[in-house]
């Protein structure tokens, strides 16, 4: 209160000086001059008045120039701008409170906007599919994953949502032009220029909201296909469960093979041989119960796939040399980043399997497909002439442990699969209508 009373007390001298001064002023000129002259004294003493009392509220109307200005910039969301002090408290104090404003309100921003990119960096690295439109369901925001589901990669703001879906699966274009909530299933089959064509479920969850901005209604609508959750769930406990025995068998084994060792040296001089048939029953079955629990240790251990670019041409030539088979397709152009190694353990596996199958040795097949859509990778597929599978073991062909072989140990399937979802794929496995099976493995380009 103290600072605006002197303030306002010098707004007040000021304006009698230039009063007392104009009247001075007009008075010497009226004196001087004589009475006729009244009109022009006056006028001198106005002009005075004026231009004293301007000089006077120079700082005053310099300060006020440049807090409006300061706020013209706030209202156009600019906080760069300072103010500088002019001598007069009270005025120092008022550009004090702007920049101190004008910090803040820069500081807030920037938060905002570190905010706002992190935000969007989860956006578009996440795996679910984001949409935002509008009323005439113009697509206004659209995630990464929505973008290579939709076009390939490319942006699709702007686009109308109706001329995006016209090649998607029935059923998910039946989920995006519905109003309904909740899960329901694709059948890959439904799909043109499928990558993989086989038929199996795919287990979707849609959800909707909407909001209000700018006085325009916008609706958000969110894809998250749950088929892979499900199936990396399901590993998981398998893996799980396989470490557990792992750890059991190998705690019983090591002391089992130890004890048969002592067992050999303590009794080496007895010379009884069925004491040594014993022994070399015992150490040979716990050297296969080791290679067994090694097995499912190597799937439950997988490690993470160490990609380079691959040789096609080599590859084929490696597995050709260990399994026979007919190329009948040319060699992928598309360029790849693949655990090599890993990859060749899923087509050895795969070969091995075809050759199993009771199919003659110049009927098993490979071949690559490049495919552009709905995300540009290859697609790898080896087929037989054998006895196929029945509808329950291509129900359970992929889980663990699962095997019809006598001597099958229910991995190598599995571990083929946990390969190519590591790489980001998937493989599918169906009856050949002219008999046999069709293995796909779609791999895509990183």
């Amino acid at each position: 209160m103290r600072k605006t009373l002197q303030l306002r007390s010098k707004l007040v001298l000021g304006n009698l000086l230039s009063v007392a001064l104009s009247g001075l002023c007009g008075w010497t000129v009226w004196f001087s001059l004589g009475e006729e002259q009244l009109w022009l004294a006056i006028v001198v003493a106005a002009g005075v008045c004026f231009l004293l009392s301007m000089w006077l509220t120079r700082t005053l109307h310099d300060s006020l120039q440049a807090l409006e200005v300061g706020l013209l910039n706030f209202k156009d969301n600019e906080f760069s701008v300072s103010l500088h002090g002019y001598g007069e408290p009270q005025l120092d104090s008022l550009a004090e409170l702007y920049n101190q404003a004008s910090a803040k309100l820069r500081s807030e921003r920037q938060f905002i906007y570190q905010r706002e990119l992190m935000l969007d960096k989860v956006i578009q690295n996440s795996p679910n599919i984001m949409l935002l439109v509008d009323d005439n369901q113009r697509i206004i925001y659209a995630n990464d994953a929505a973008r290579h589901l939709f076009n390939q990669g490319v942006r699709i703001e702007g686009m109308l949502l109706g001329d995006l879906i016209a090649e998607l699966p029935n059923a998910l274009k039946e989920a995006l032009n519905s109003e309904h909530e909740g899960l329901f299933s694709i059948n890959t089959t439904n799909a043109s220029n499928t990558t993989t064509g086989a038929e199996e479920l795919e287990s979707w969850h849609i959800s909707r909201g909407s909001f209000s901005q700018n006085n325009q209604q916008h609706h958000l609508i969110l894809l998250k296909q749950l088929t892979k959750e499900l199936n990396r769930q399901e590993v998981a406990v398998w893996k799980k469960v396989i470490r557990i025995i792992s750890h059991e068998l190998n705690n019983s084994v090591a002391p089992i093979a130890s004890m048969v060792n002592s067992g050999r040296l303590l009794t080496k001089d007895v010379g009884n041989d069925k004491l040594g048939l014993i022994f070399d029953t015992i150490e040979n079955r716990t050297a296969h119960l080791s290679q067994f629990i090694s097995h499912y240790a190597q799937f439950a251990k997988l490690p993470l796939p160490r990609k380079a670019p691959v040789d096609w041409a080599q590859l084929v030539k490696q597995l050709a040399q260990q399994y026979p088979f007919k190329l009948t397709s040319e060699l992928p152009k598309v360029s790849l980043e693949l655990d090599c190694v890993q990859l060749e353990q899923v087509l050895i596996n795969l070969l091995k399997n075809a050759h199993e199958s009771g199919s003659e040795t110049e009927l098993v097949t490979l071949a690559m497909q490049d495919v552009t859509h709905p995300v540009s990778g290859i697609v790898i597929i080896i087929e037989d002439h054998g006895i196929g599978m029945s509808s329950e073991v291509l129900s359970q062909a992929l889980l663990p442990f699962y095997s019809t072989k006598q001597s099958g140990t229910g991995i190598g399937l599995p571990l083929c699969r946990e390969i190519v979802e590591a790489h980001g794929g998937h493989i599918t496995m169906q009856n050949r209508a002219e008999g046999g099976l069709s293995v796909k493995l779609w791999l895509p380009k990183s």
